[in-house]
C-alpha cells in the first residue's frame, strides 16, 4: 500500500495521493462506527480522524491544481474540436493517412493559439498566476490529447475504425481527466464526465454529418 500510494503521488501529485487514500478510510470509518454502542468513546475518534485529515489537506498547496483550469481548457477544446475535425475528415476524405497529417497539422496550429490566448488571458486577469506557466499548461494539454486521438490513424488504415477507436480514447482521456479532478477538488464525478463526453461526441456526430455533405455535395474524392 505504501508503494503504491507513493508513486500514485509521485506521478498525479500529493494532493491527488492523501485525497485518494481519504476515500480508502471510508472504510475504517464506517468500521469504527459499527462499535458504536460498545466503544463510548469513538465518536470522538471518527471525529478527530476527520479533522485531522482535512487540516493535513488544508496544508497542502500544490502548483498543478492551481493551473488545473488551464489543463482543463487545453484538453476540453482539443477533445471538442479535435474529434469534430477528424469525424469531418474521415468522411470526407475517407484516407487515414491524410486525415491524420491534416488533424496534425490542425492541432498544432490549434495548441499554439490556445497557449496564445491563455497567456492573454490570464495575463489581464490580476489573478496570481503565471501568464507563461498557464499557456504552457494548455498548450502542452492539447498537444498531448492531440497526439492520442491521431494516432488510431496512423496505425490503422480503415478510416471508420480509426475514428470509432479515437473516439474510444476521447472517452478515456475525459473519463481519467474528470477522476482526477473530482479526487483532487473534491468535485462530482459524473455530471461533468456526461457533460464532456456529450460535448465530444456531439461535436463529432455534427461534423461527421458536416463531412458527408461535404463529399456528396461538392464531389471531393481523394
Amino acid at each position: 500500500q505504501i508503494f503504491k500510494y507513493y508513486w500514485i503521488a509521485m506521478i498525479f501529485g500529493l494532493t491527488f495521493g492523501v485525497k485518494l487514500m481519504e476515500i480508502g478510510e471510508e472504510g475504517a470509518q464506517n468500521t469504527y462506527a459499527s462499535f458504536s454502542q460498545t466503544v463510548p468513546d469513538i465518536e470522538h475518534i471518527i471525529e478527530d480522524e476527520h479533522n485531522h485529515e482535512q487540516a493535513l489537506l488544508g496544508m497542502l498547496q500544490e502548483e498543478r491544481l492551481r493551473y488545473v483550469g488551464a489543463v482543463a481548457l487545453g484538453l476540453n477544446d482539443a477533445l471538442v474540436e479535435l474529434t469534430g475535425t477528424l469525424a469531418g475528415l474521415s468522411f470526407a476524405l475517407q484516407n487515414t493517412r491524410l486525415v491524420a497529417v491534416v488533424g496534425l497539422i490542425t492541432g498544432i496550429a490549434a495548441s499554439f493559439s490556445m497557449g496564445a490566448s491563455a497567456y492573454l488571458s490570464t495575463k489581464a486577469e490580476p489573478n496570481g498566476k503565471n501568464a507563461l506557466k498557464s499557456s504552457l499548461y494548455t498548450g502542452i494539454a492539447y498537444i498531448v490529447t492531440v497526439a492520442f486521438l491521431i494516432l488510431p490513424f496512423l496505425l490503422i488504415f480503415n478510416y471508420i475504425i480509426s475514428l470509432l477507436i479515437s473516439l474510444g480514447v476521447a472517452i478515456i482521456i475525459i473519463w481519467l481527466f474528470n477522476f482526477y479532478i473530482s479526487v483532487a477538488r473534491d468535485l462530482p464525478f459524473k455530471k461533468r464526465f456526461f457533460e464532456m463526453a456529450g460535448l465530444s461526441l456531439g461535436v463529432a456526430a455534427v461534423s461527421f454529418v458536416i463531412g458527408y455533405l461535404v463529399r456528396r455535395f461538392l464531389g471531393v474524392e481523394v
